[in-house]
């Protein structure tokens, strides 16, 4: 079951909240959607995007947090050690930043469009920031 479209570049993904593991991360994005911003390659996670968020405050703690999410498993950074973000991992990660490990509120899980994860990282590896876009379905 699908409840959000997430449009990055050229792909469409559909996704699925992860209410039960961090409800009130779910709460707080779901009151910003439609959520337009601009998704770029991480420098320290490995095969992942982010989209950096500065000392923007989403009124949220730490809820399931993770430093190693599956491919597709979207966190959510509230900030602290490193500026805030969302985490978009396409492959092998390990959340970290230049001080160090981190971990952020699995929010999200990719639930159609996976094949086109890596393709999309890439995209943004190779070719710079994407727009994305995450929208009620």
């Amino acid at each position: 079951m699908s409840d959000l479209r997430i449009t990055a570049g050229p792909y469409e993904f559909a996704a699925r909240w992860e209410r039960e593991k961090s409800p009130k991360t779910c709460e707080a994005f779901e009151k910003l959607l439609p959520y337009r911003q601009r998704i770029i390659h991480v420098r320290w996670s490995g095969e992942s995007c982010w989209i950096p968020l500065g000392d923007y405050d989403l009124g949220v703690g730490f809820e399931d947090a993770t430093s190693v999410p599956q491919a597709g498993e979207i966190l959510f950074y509230p900030g602290g050690y490193s500026e805030t973000e969302i985490l978009f991992p396409y492959s092998g990660t390990v959340f970290a930043s230049k001080l160090g490990q981190l971990a952020g509120n699995h929010f999200l899980t990719i639930t159609e469009g996976q094949q086109n994860l890596r393709t999309l990282g890439e995209l943004v590896l190779w070719k710079g920031a994407q727009d994305i876009t995450f929208d009620r379905v």
